[in-house]
């Protein structure tokens, strides 16, 4: 057996994950393993498996033309720290305790090294019409060499100081700039910290007027594209005060997250047409819109065809009597 690729030595911080890839070939395909030693002076080898350490650890092997294996430990603690390595072996007897002397195992070994994280405090100040946003990591920390703010996976500021404190100004109100920003402190390892600009729902009609035929089905969407999302969301109908959701039968709710959708089954132009209220709530206020509904009949798109037809009658009627009144051309000699 014999590696093709190894294992390599990484950073990670506290409540990180890691990831360690092993790559092996050999005839027969080898068998691999993973092997962790700590940083503990009496601490010696012990094999490491699929769901150990709290099911924090995730093991996903391939045996085809060669053997592959991935190792991945999610929320890392410092006694993550240590020795990890892959074993690989084609040998026989290599699962056999009593012939392990002359089982042949090759290893390939990297050094996690896991960093207690940094506390970072975040603010966000409203001035002058100004959002500036902020993010100050308490010392000690690693060296620095630039800072990144990032919204919606988009740098939107960067810079190359350095230093526990950065900040980034935004021109508009709040509700303008809802979200997640990141910022991101170039280091080794990297480290982020979160920023959040909450707001209550400002909720919006996907069409603020729906159009539907009678007998159909009708379909009324509200969004909200603010943050945080929308726990609650209800629907009312003007002048009922009732909510939409609690009749049986013929309304039908469904929401997630920041979209709700009601549909109206067997559309009645007397009971349906009118606006309706979407009402969205969120654990920092409520937000509403309305969407106003038309339902038309199912003749409704004959009229059209019907007018031209009477046009039509009407022409010939005019031409026809024109042609029966007119004098008759005198007849020459």
């Amino acid at each position: 057996a014999g590696f093709i690729k190894s294992p390599l030595s990484q950073k990670r911080l506290t409540q990180d994950s890691v990831e360690l890839y092993c790559e092996a070939i050999g005839n027969p395909i080898p068998e691999i393993q993973w092997w962790f030693e700590g940083n503990d002076p009496n601490e010696t080898y012990a094999q490491l498996w699929d769901g150990a350490r709290q099911d924090r650890v995730k093991i996903n092997a391939t045996y085809n033309l060669h053997s592959t294996s991935t190792i991945s430990i999610a929320n890392l603690t410092g006694d993550d720290s240590g020795m990890y390595e892959c074993r690989a072996s084609n040998d026989p007897d290599r699962n056999h305790l009593s012939k392990s002397p002359k089982v042949k195992w090759i290893r390939s070994q990297a050094n996690v090294f896991v960093i207690e994280r940094p506390e970072i405090a975040t603010q966000v100040t409203e001035s002058s019409g100004k959002l500036t946003l902020s993010c100050n990591m308490s010392a000690p920390h690693p060296t620095i060499t630039g800072h990144k703010w990032i919204h919606r996976n988009n740098v939107v500021e960067q810079d190359e100081t350095s230093g526990g404190f950065t900040s980034y100004t935004i021109n508009g109100k709040r509700e303008e700039h809802s979200g997640v920003y990141e910022c991101v402190y170039e280091a080794n390892p990297q480290i982020r910290g979160q920023v959040n600009i909450s707001v209550p729902p400002q909720v919006t009609a996907y069409k603020k007027s729906e159009h539907g035929n009678e007998g159909d089905t009708g379909v009324l969407t509200c969004k909200n594209p603010s943050f945080p999302a929308v726990t609650t969301w209800s629907w009312y109908k003007s002048g009922h005060g009732v909510s939409a959701g609690n009749a049986s039968g013929r309304y039908i709710i469904k929401s997630s997250g920041n979209k709700t959708e009601l549909r109206i089954l067997k559309l009645d132009i007397e009971q349906d047409t009118g606006d309706y209220f979407c009402n969205g709530t969120n654990s920092y206020g409520t937000g509403d819109a309305t969407v106003n509904l038309r339902v038309r009949s199912r003749l409704a798109a004959l009229w059209p065809f019907l007018g031209i037809v009477a046009e039509v009658l009407v022409l010939v009627t005019i031409i026809f009597i024109y042609e029966k009144r007119r004098k008759p051309d005198e007849v020459p000699d």
